[in-house]
């Protein structure tokens, strides 16, 4: 990153650059990336001052999700061809010690799910739904940007245990997709009519749970949407990453309508990601559960890729970049 933004971020924040690659120490690992992922998250890292996660560095290489293959190594628990994830992207090659990667089994799925369905996105999804709540059969449920790499995964998740699940996306083009691929009760389109008049129809008798990560227009019909005592689990609302509002206008409804809202960053619940690949890897690996994905390739595309997050509609399912 050659400067942090002011305001949305543009290509000239960025630059690729080459540097020499050292021989891994005692107990550390050189590792080839083949895919890399981009997430809405990364924006906020992008600036400067305190969050949940430090801000990325300038002049320094970003970091975020990434699958590869262990070329050289001195770590014993990771020998030379091991699939492996780790958090550093945005580079052709990592060094590190072995302690900060986590095997993969390619067996069970492409190196790319783990970035996606299997990775922080799916487990995101997992989190929201399970652990911040628990959603159960038989109710009403609300995915926002349920064409991009959490959404599809958090209503796959919700259909499977047994609620009605109603997607929400920008375009006839997701709209068509998730009804083919993700076979969603009901779907809405954001751009096409008014928000709130779509919702009602789709959910007459109002929705019991929101799954966003949107905020913006979405929240507010969501908001009075809702029933007594309905719940909102919130990883994001990414409307308003570069271009903060005020909002939403009707949140008294809170208060009558007794609702729950509860934010959370998944990494809070690291401890759980066991339990969560135990419950969908299989799911994934017999066809259950779809890994949407749109994939880039060449890493000196990933800038293009990440901006592209900022303009829904432009691809479906998680973002990855393939390196190499």
């Amino acid at each position: 990153m050659t400067a942090r933004p002011r305001g949305a971020p543009t290509k000239e924040n960025f630059e690729l650059a080459k540097v020499d690659v050292p021989e891994p120490g005692e107990g550390e690992v050189l590792v080839r990336n083949t895919h890399m992922s981009v997430d809405p998250y990364m924006r906020g890292r992008m600036n400067a001052g305190p969050s949940y996660a430090p801000p990325f560095e300038v002049g320094k290489a970003l970091e975020g999700g990434a699958v590869g293959i262990v070329e050289q190594s001195r770590d014993a628990n990771l020998p030379i061809g091991s699939r492996v994830l780790s958090s550093l992207g945005w580079r052709d090659y990592a060094v590190a010690p072995g302690k900060v990667f986590r095997k993969i089994d390619t067996a069970l799925a492409a190196p790319s799910a783990y970035l996606g369905v299997l990775g922080m996105p799916g487990f995101t999804a997992w989190v929201g739904l399970f652990v911040i709540d628990d959603v159960k059969a038989g109710e009403v449920v609300l995915i926002s940007s349920a064409a991009g790499a959490v959404g599809n995964v958090a209503g796959q998740l919700a259909k499977r245990r047994g609620a009605r699940v109603i997607g929400a996306t920008r375009s006839a083009e997701s709209a068509r997709m998730i009804d083919e691929k993700l076979h969603f009760d009901d779907t809405i389109v954001l751009r096409e009519g008014e928000v709130l008049e779509q919702l009602r129809a789709a959910a007459p008798d109002g929705i019991d749970f929101y799954f966003e990560n949107v905020g913006g227009e979405l929240l507010e019909a969501a908001l009075a949407t809702l029933r007594p005592f309905g719940r909102i689990s919130a990883c994001g609302m990414i409307a308003n990453y570069n271009n903060p509002v005020p909002g939403p206008r009707n949140l008294f409804l809170v208060t009558p309508k007794r609702l729950k809202i509860q934010g959370y960053i998944v990494s809070d619940h690291n401890k759980r990601f066991d339990d969560f690949v135990h419950d969908v890897a299989p799911a994934v690996a017999s066809g259950e559960i779809v890994g949407l994905e749109t994939l880039i390739e060449g890493l000196e595309n990933a800038p293009d890729a990440l901006l592209s997050l900022f303009a829904p509609g432009r691809h479906v399912g998680k973002l990855v970049v393939a390196i190499i």
